[in-house]
C-alpha cells in the first residue's frame, strides 16, 4: 500500500501496478533523456544507438499501454462478470430464500390451522364429556334425591307402621279389644260383599244371645250366623315355645281354645226352627287359620262334626259371594210372578201400540190420496188460469164479461 497524500494505491491491483511500471519506465525516459542530453556534444555516433534505444523503448512503452489497456479491459471484464455472478447469486439466494420462508410461512399456517382445529375439536369433546358428565351428575343426584325421598317416606311410613303395630298389640292385648277388632274386621268384610238389607249386626236371637252378625238367607238353609273368634294368646304361646314339652302344652292350650269357641257357637247360635242348621266362625288372621289347618286337622273335623264352619278373611269373602248369588236368586224366584204380571202388561202394550200404528198408517193412507187430489184440483187450476190469459177482454162485450166470470167462480168453486 502506497498512500500520496490523500490517495491510496494497493499494489496488489494489477492497474495500480502497470500503472507504477509506466511510472517508473517514463522516470527512466527522462533520466535516459537527461544522460543523453548531457552527453549531446560527446559524440553523434552514440546518439544514433540512443535514438534506436529510445525508438525501441517507446515502442516497448506502447506496447506495455496496449497491455495494460488489454489488462484494464479484462480486469474491467472480470469485474463485471464477478458483479454479474454476485448479483445473480445473490438473486438466486434471495428467490431461494422467498422460496423457504413461503414454504416455512405456508407451513406454519397449516401447521396452525391444524393445531387449531385440534383444538377445537378437542375443546368440543371436552365440552361434550362435561355436559354429558354434568347431565349425568344432574341425573345421578336428581335420582338420588329422589330415593333418599323416598327412603325418608319409607322411614316415616316404617315409624308409622311401628307405631301402629305397637297400638294394635295394644289392643290384642286386652281380650274385650281384640273381639271388637274380630267384629270390626268381620263388618268390614259383610258390608262389602252383601246389601245392606241382607244381613244385621248385633242381632239378638230367641234365647237372648247376640250374634255378630246374621246372614238372612232364604230356607233351606234359612238364616245363618256368623261369629268372631280369635285365639291370639294360644296362638303365640304355640308360635313362641321352644322346648318339646312347652310345645305340646301350647299345642294342647291351642287345641282347647279352639274347641271351646266351636262348642259356643254350636250351642248358641245353631237353633232350630230359627236360624240355619250351621255357622260360621270368623278367625281375623290367616296365619291362625292356616296354623290350625296345617297342625290341627282333628280341630277342623270336630267343627265340621258340630256343623260349625271355620273360615278366615279370605274364605269368608268367598262364602259371601256364594251367599250373594243365593240372595239374588231366591229374590228373583219371589219376584218371578211380578216379573210374569208385567210381562202381561207389556205384551199388552205392544198390542195397542201395533193397533195405533194401524189406523195411523190408514190415516197416513187417506191424508196421501187428500194430498194427491190437493196436487190435481192445483193442476187443473193452473191449466184454466193459463186460458184466461189468452182471453182479449177489451173485445169482450159485457155480457160475455159477465159470462166469463161466472165461468171462472164455477170452474174455482166447482173444483
Amino acid at each position: 500500500m502506497i498512500q500520496i497524500g490523500t490517495t491510496t494505491f494497493d499494489l496488489s491491483d494489477p492497474v495500480t501496478l502497470a500503472l507504477a511500471v509506466a511510472l517508473g519506465l517514463g522516470l527512466l525516459i527522462v533520466l535516459l533523456l537527461f544522460v543523453a542530453l548531457r552527453g549531446v556534444g560527446k559524440a553523434a555516433r552514440a546518439t544514433e544507438p540512443l535514438i534506436y534505444q529510445m525508438d525501441q523503448m517507446g515502442r516497448a512503452v506502447e506496447g506495455l499501454g496496449r497491455g495494460q489497456e488489454q489488462l484494464t479491459g479484462g480486469l474491467t471484464s472480470v469485474s463485471n462478470a464477478q458483479a454479474t455472478a454476485q448479483a445473480q447469486v445473490i438473486q438466486t439466494m434471495e428467490s431461494r430464500l422467498a422460496a423457504v420462508q413461503q414454504q416455512m410461512t405456508d407451513r406454519l399456517h397449516e401447521n396452525a390451522m391444524k393445531t387449531a382445529r385440534s383444538l377445537s375439536e378437542m375443546q368440543e369433546r371436552m365440552n361434550e364429556q362435561l355436559r354429558g358428565g354434568s347431565e349425568k351428575t344432574t341425573k345421578s343426584l336428581t335420582e338420588l334425591q329422589a330415593r333418599l325421598a323416598t327412603i325418608d317416606k319409607a322411614q316415616e311410613n316404617i315409624t308409622k307402621l311401628s307405631g301402629d303395630v305397637l297400638s294394635l298389640q295394644d289392643i290384642l292385648s286386652n281380650k274385650q279389644t281384640r273381639g271388637a277388632f274380630g267384629e270390626i274386621q268381620l263388618n268390614d268384610i259383610v258390608s262389602k260383599a252383601l246389601p245392606k238389607d241382607s244381613y244385621t249386626l248385633q242381632a239378638t236371637l230367641s234365647n237372648g244371645r247376640r250374634a255378630d252378625c246374621l246372614i238372612h238367607l232364604p230356607n233351606p238353609p234359612g238364616p245363618i250366623v256368623i261369629d268372631a273368634k280369635f285365639p291370639l294368646e294360644a296362638y303365640e304361646a304355640l308360635r313362641n315355645a321352644r322346648g318339646e314339652g312347652e310345645l305340646k302344652a301350647a299345642a294342647q292350650a291351642f287345641r282347647t281354645s279352639v274347641r271351646h269357641h266351636i262348642k259356643a257357637i254350636s250351642d248358641r247360635y245353631i237353633l232350630e226352627g230359627e236360624t240355619a242348621d250351621g255357622a260360621l266362625m270368623f278367625l281375623p288372621s290367616e296365619a291362625v287359620y292356616a296354623e290350625l289347618h296345617a297342625n290341627f286337622a282333628d280341630i277342623v273335623r270336630e267343627g265340621f262334626n258340630a256343623r260349625v264352619w271355620i273360615v278366615s278373611p279370605t274364605t269368608c269373602m268367598a262364602t259371601l259371594n256364594t251367599m250373594r248369588a243365593i240372595l239374588k236368586d231366591a229374590r228373583m224366584r219371589e219376584q218371578a210372578g211380578a216379573i210374569r204380571n208385567m210381562l202381561r202388561q207389556l205384551h199388552r202394550d205392544v198390542e195397542i201400540v201395533v193397533e195405533r200404528v194401524q189406523k195411523l198408517d190408514t190415516h197416513f193412507d187417506q191424508a196421501r190420496r187428500d194430498v194427491e187430489g190437493i196436487g190435481i184440483a192445483a193442476e187443473r187450476a193452473g191449466k184454466r188460469a193459463a186460458k184466461l190469459d189468452n182471453f182479449d177482454f177489451e173485445e169482450l162485450a159485457p155480457d160475455a164479461v159477465q159470462d166469463a166470470s161466472a165461468s171462472v167462480a164455477r170452474l174455482t168453486g166447482g173444483e
